[in-house]
């Protein structure tokens, strides 16, 4: 009698046993297909900036397919960019990824916009900062932590007409600042509607630029703004010297630089940015074979360039921030961001994908670009930089054009500076 109620208990319990197992399978299924059912559903919505942006979509198509989320696409133009992101920072109120170009990156931190992302990239292999050029990888850093994984970049190198520098002496680029006067001054002997390169005064970053090849600082999160330095001074000094030479065309330029350089060799000289190469090879097939790239001219210190472009960050207040890091982590990868440049001309920021495109890695005229973005710094990154940038050009006009006093001009601007920052 013993013997049976053991038996029939440790039936009981085995019964029970299976019987909770089987319970505990199904809820862990349900669960499981609850959380596909939201993956399937869940929509990833992103804001992008420019022209680029309306191929977003087509970009993110195949994330879709491998992972089951909606992405949504908001394509924004540049100049209303800045107003709708402040709206949205007021109201809390947004999409998930946010297309920020670097330049606004330290003023949409600073308010508070932008998800720290430090703690999730080590948990995604394409967010880390050794598959970026480094300079690209600064403009997320503040404070010591991530704000943002580097999409897309571009810096400037020297665009010039070969036939027309060699028939004044020059067979290759200038390779130092005083080579670029020298052979200015040369293409501007010419006559007196000739040129020796196209300078536009108008363009806020030139004299940063130089300034760093000076030895200046005047980049990153923690730049040195004392524009009473020496070396600021021996830029302006420089820079308004094409100008007073006649070298530089003063109105022409801002006109339409690349035209300079196509028609009659105006001014056979321009630094611009990898947008250029497709201009020139689809408004002036005449010149092919006649026209490069080349790095810039070595100041008295560097010849590094500028680093801009565009980062991808995760809005302060998206609900749905472990779908927002997948996304990023996919528009990063060395693939992707290969087939975006095929397909926007735009140049990417992980160095992986120079190698996986042809164009990248063989034409001559990209190649410049991808050597130059190794020695490209971010300008200053400070909520501050657009209006001190703004004021310089309002001054270095009183020089180009009045003849003001250069290192008076630049004092008072100094002063102003300080002002701005306080």
């Amino acid at each position: 009698m013993k013997f049976e109620k053991v038996l029939s208990l440790t039936m009981i319990f085995f019964s029970c046993a299976a019987f909770l197992s089987g319970c505990g399978n199904k809820a862990t299924d349900s669960q499981g297909e609850a959380a596909d059912a939201q993956k399937q559903s869940a929509t990833i919505k992103v804001w992008a900036m420019g022209e680029e942006a309306k191929k977003v979509a087509d970009a993110a198509k195949p994330f879709e397919e491998k992972t089951g989320y909606k992405v949504e696409v908001q394509a924004i133009p540049w100049d209303g960019a800045h107003d709708k992101l402040l709206t949205a920072v007021a109201s809390k109120s947004g999409p998930d990824v946010i297309q920020l170009g670097t330049s606004w990156m330290a003023e949409f931190v600073d308010a508070g916009a932008i998800l720290d992302m430090t703690d999730h990239i080590k948990d995604y292999d394409n967010l880390k900062s050794e598959n970026f050029f480094s300079g690209s990888f600064e403009t997320t850093q503040f404070a010591g932590k991530t704000y943002g994984i580097p999409w897309y970049v571009d810096t400037r190198v020297l665009f010039y007409r070969t036939d027309i520098l060699e028939s004044v002496g020059y067979p290759e680029a200038p390779k130092t600042w005083e080579e670029l006067k020298d052979v200015s001054a040369k293409l501007h002997a010419r006559g007196s509607d000739k040129y020796g390169m196209s300078f536009d005064p108008k363009e806020q970053s030139t004299v940063f630029m130089l300034a760093n090849q000076a030895g200046a600082k005047f980049y990153g999160t923690e730049p040195d703004l004392n524009f009473d330095s020496k070396e600021f001074i021996e830029t302006v000094t420089y820079m308004d010297s094409f100008f007073k030479d006649g070298e530089v065309p003063v109105d022409l330029a801002i006109v339409d630089p690349i035209s300079l350089m196509i028609d009659d060799g105006i001014a056979p000289m321009m630094i611009s940015g990898p947008w250029t190469i497709n201009l020139i090879n689809e408004s002036a097939p005449q010149i092919s074979g006649k026209w490069a790239t080349a790095e810039l001219p070595e100041g008295p210190v560097n010849n590094d360039s500028i680093l801009g472009g565009s980062n991808l960050t995760i809005f302060q207040y998206s609900k749905n921030i472990d779908a927002s890091l997948e996304f990023i982590d996919y528009m990063s990868s060395a693939e992707t961001q290969a087939d975006w440049f095929e397909l926007t001309s735009v140049l990417p920021a992980n160095t992986k994908a120079w190698d996986m495109s042809e164009k990248l890695s063989e034409d001559p005229d990209f190649m410049v670009f991808g050597e130059q973005l190794k020695k490209a710094k971010a300008l200053p990154l400070i909520p501050q930089f657009e209006e001190i940038a703004q004021t310089w050009l309002m001054n270095f006009e009183t020089i180009y054009r009045g003849n003001a006093d250069i290192e008076e001009t630049v004092n008072e601007f100094n002063e102003k500076v300080q002002e701005i920052l306080n």
